[in-house]
């Protein structure tokens, strides 16, 4: 069966880095578009960096542009978030995703997937 392993999370101080990683099982990640989302309590679902399957391109929220880093280790089917320069506001749990729908005319690896993983909590304080 189709599973997401995530790990790296923790508690840092403003400036630090840490990376994530989510391990896939059970299918071939290169068949999938894949992406790394986060949540805070009683907001919505923000889109950090994905990668398409339609031409394995990466995108990136502006929020994080220059400090996010997304990467897919095709050996160990697993994907990673290097995450630089990271403030208070990056404090969320984050989530890795997949999905191998044909979404190829919308122009954004950014949409709901079907698949995702159990979440990390990443905290940035001093």
């Amino acid at each position: 069966q189709l599973q997401l392993v995530e790990s790296g999370g923790g508690l840092v101080q403003p400036g630090d880095s840490l990376r994530l990683s989510c391990r896939v099982s059970g299918v071939t990640l290169d068949d999938y578009t894949i992406g790394w989302y986060r949540r805070v309590p009683g907001k919505g679902r923000e889109g950090l960096a994905c990668i398409s399957r339609e031409d394995g391109g990466a995108q990136y929220a502006d929020s994080v542009k220059g400090r996010f880093v997304i990467s897919r280790d095709h050996a160990e089917n697993t994907v990673h978030l290097h995450m630089n320069s990271l403030k208070p506001g990056d404090t969320a749990v984050y989530y890795c995703g997949v999905d191998n729908e044909d979404h190829g005319g919308i122009g954004t690896c950014f949409y709901d997937y079907d698949w995702w993983g159990q979440g990390t909590q990443v905290t940035v304080s001093s």
